[in-house]
């Protein structure tokens, strides 16, 4: 466990960084916006681009992986949805804060995911982690818009919103567009590459700033039910259940590794942008992304020492 935990710290220590860049004001407001979007739209898919058109697709478990992932999160949404009526009559947990625990169990911050890969599993690690995102991305956005469009106060998007919203979603325009150029057998030109590998360098680092500068640790209240189940669900029951499968689905080495870190990272931050915006619990969105990036210190080492 220590020689994950040494793994994982530099990831702990930048975004504690981000933490403390943001308090101090060194950026500010507005400022953060520009610095999110530049990771969402340029930096992060150039890494995924560049990735993908490169990668050993014949070296990687890829359909088996995707069937465990998959399987894991559907099966994992079926429950939390069954138990919806039982968890507010035992503990008051409305159909709003509800939607918060469902988002909080199933998402995942992926560019935690990919910087904890590149860490523990080397360059083979992103390549991995984005074969991930192509299966886990779309239908993660899918299940949190239906789950907010039923149990939530906000108004629905129109399927048409949804599928636009899927094939304009850079990373997964990214990651496309990397899997043509890969499947043609078609090279990057040096100068392309050699640019390309420029933005991959700053974007992990940037995206996981960003992370923990979106912490806010002052919104933290008495955990109680709601809390508790939002921010332990995931790091505790999602790597069992991925972890399952993936033997199920005969998935083992660094493959298995970064199905673990997948189903263990914290919940992604833009999950509390879409609980605001559909009438969610946002405050308690917020307080779970920020209790499980704090335990994922521990959660995270954990769990690949336990299962991966």
């Amino acid at each position: 466990m220590l020689m994950t935990l040494a793994a994982l710290m530099p990831v702990i220590l930048v975004i504690a960084s981000g933490y403390v860049i943001a308090r101090i004001g060194l950026i500010r407001g507005e400022q953060w916006r520009g610095v999110e979007l530049l990771t969402y739209f340029v930096l992060f898919p150039a890494v995924l681009f560049r990735t993908i058109s490169q990668a050993d697709f014949s070296s990687f478990p890829t359909l088996n992986m995707g069937g465990a992932l998959l399987a894991s999160i559907v099966v994992m949404a079926a429950l939390l949805v069954a138990a919806r009526q039982l968890l507010e009559r035992l503990w008051g947990i409305s159909p709003p804060r509800f939607t918060s625990i469902f988002q909080g169990t199933l998402r995942w911050n992926a560019m935690v995911a990919l910087a904890i890969a590149d860490n523990i599993v080397g360059d083979a690690g992103i390549a991995i982690m984005a074969v991930a995102m192509v299966f886990m991305i779309p239908l993660l956005n899918v299940l949190s818009i239906l789950v907010l469009s039923r149990y939530a106060s906000g108004t629905a998007p129109s399927g048409a919103r949804i599928a636009r919203d899927l094939y304009t979603n850079p990373l997964i325009v990214s990651i496309a567009l990397g899997a043509v150029i890969n499947i043609l057998g078609l090279g990057l030109p040096t100068i392309v590459d050699d640019t390309l590998e420029i933005f991959s360098r700053a974007a992990l680092p940037v995206g996981i700033i960003c992370v923990g500068a979106g912490l806010e640790l002052k919104s933290l209240r008495r955990p109680g039910p709601a809390l508790s189940l939002g921010a332990f669900l995931r790091p505790v029951a999602m790597p069992l259940l991925a972890f399952g499968f993936a033997r199920l689905f005969g998935v083992e080495g660094p493959a298995l590794t970064v199905i673990i870190i997948a189903s263990t990272v914290p919940c992604a931050s833009n999950s509390y942008i879409l609980s605001r915006q559909m009438g969610g619990d946002a405050k308690l969105m917020a307080e779970i992304i920020t209790l499980q990036t704090l335990a994922a210190v521990v959660t995270v080492p954990l769990a690949l020492l336990l299962l991966g």
